[in-house]
């Protein structure tokens, strides 16, 4: 850590987290971000990037090297066990309208190394310990964690606490996940508002041409994704109704370690071909070689409030839903721009009271849509009857936040119901 003290602290070095603080650094904002991992992740549930959020990389000069880096999905094909029924189209169908398939992994070099550029950096191995607002400022520690490696016989290796370095930053914002150290230090509650839902995933070469399209398949109850990959590779994800996990923690692989199917008797390549002739027997293109294969659980949340005063939330730590539409890391996304914006204001002595409840009651608004608690999709009179039936599961899955959302439902004729109640 520097021996100065940073205008904003960014708790989390995902996505969100590193583009938050690129995001403050294009405004001229001296930031410094902190993440307990040793390194980027390997692996990801996340890989897509909305039309939406493109543009806002395009905002801090990333949209070109990402695009690079991506697969082109035009459409979203919606299947049953044995045909396609309805599709989904995003953008106008030019090149770098659609959505933007590509490796969590490589999305955060790439913010890294603007990061670099812009004069910020990420301490990994650093965490946030105590954070304590005070009238003009943060108190906030910080701990260096290093891997010790103890026992005679039969060794392990844990994380120790090497050094601590106390901070004052003017504001911290909070995109440290899930399990988001921020919101707890704020009491804010993280309440489950549904049951979480389990998957087996498996990403492998194939010779499938999906023709920029993803795939939902909705099946014996259960929703399957197919996302195409770049270098010829594909994503199943199947849902697992009935699984109970040992371990029911959501952690991301850190590093190229594969779940081995000896450890998950369902991550065997006899139970993709299993799972592939009962739900999508329609897909005939070959399965080489499984790259990565795991079992996920992902949980249904929203937190109480985005924040208060000099500490805010954004990504994962403010909410989380199913994964087929991607929506809360690209909802983390915009969250982390408009944060930028009203605390570069703030800091620059400007009124932004006001600007951070309506940031706080705008997107408690989108994630109660998202999460179905505003009332969910309704048929009208142009929706086909097969879809109005699977709307409740089509929620989550279109690739949207707000009257994006809302427009994209819109095209198969569903729309969003009035808002319920405030509780909820």
């Amino acid at each position: 850590m520097t021996e100065t003290h940073p205008e904003v602290l960014v708790a989390g070095a995902g996505p969100v987290g590193m583009f938050a603080a690129l995001a403050l650094a294009k405004r001229g904002i001296d930031v410094h971000v902190v993440d307990s991992a040793l390194q980027p992740g390997m692996h990801s549930y996340a890989l897509a990037l909305h039309p939406r959020s493109l543009e806002l990389l395009r905002e801090v000069g990333l949209h070109e090297a990402v695009v690079a880096e991506s697969y082109p999905v035009h459409s979203i094909g919606l299947f049953d066990q044995t045909e396609r029924r309805a599709e989904v189209r995003i953008g106008d169908g030019t090149a770098n309208s659609g959505i933007a398939v590509l490796r969590q992994d490589v999305l955060e070099e790439l913010l890294e190394a603007a990061l670099e550029d812009a004069g910020a950096k990420v301490s990994w191995s650093h965490r946030l310990a105590r954070a304590v607002m005070g009238e003009s400022s943060v108190n906030a520690t910080i701990e260096t964690l290093e891997k010790e490696s103890r026992g005679y016989a039969v060794s392990h290796t844990e994380w120790v606490v090497a050094g601590s370095k106390d901070l004052s930053p003017k504001f911290v914002i909070g995109a440290d996940g899930h399990s988001s150290w921020v919101r707890r230090m704020l009491r804010i509650g993280f309440p489950e508002v549904a049951k979480p839902q389990y998957f087996a995933v498996f990403e492998f070469v194939s010779d499938a041409d999906l023709r920029n399209e993803m795939r939902i398949v909705f099946s014996g109850g259960t929703t399957n994704v197919l996302w195409p990959l770049p270098d010829g590779r594909v994503r199943w994800s199947f849902e697992l109704p009935a699984y109970t996990a040992r371990d029911p923690r959501r952690e991301k692989d850190r590093f190229a370690i594969q779940v081995e199917a000896g450890d998950y008797p369902i991550l065997t390549e006899e139970r993709l071909r299993t799972f592939l002739a009962e739900r999508a027997p329609w897909f005939t293109a070959s399965v080489g070689e499984i790259a990565w294969r795991i079992v996920v659980r992902f949980e249904r949340r929203r937190a109480e409030s985005f924040g208060r005063g000099r500490m805010w939330l954004a990504g994962d730590a403010a909410h989380l839903t199913a994964p087929a539409g991607v929506q809360s890391m690209n909802s983390g996304l915009a969250e982390a721009s408009e944060l930028a914006e009203i605390v570069g204001k703030a800091i620059h002595a400007k009124d932004s009271g006001a600007a951070f409840e309506e940031y706080d009651r705008r997107h408690t608004r989108d994630w109660r849509e998202i999460l179905g608690l505003s009332g969910g999709l309704r048929a009208t009179g142009k929706t086909d009857p097969w879809v109005a039936a699977n709307g409740s599961a089509l929620l989550p899955c279109l690739p949207g936040i707000g009257p994006d959302l809302a427009a994209l439902a819109g095209q198969l004729g569903l729309e969003l119901a009035a808002p319920a109640s405030a509780g909820g």
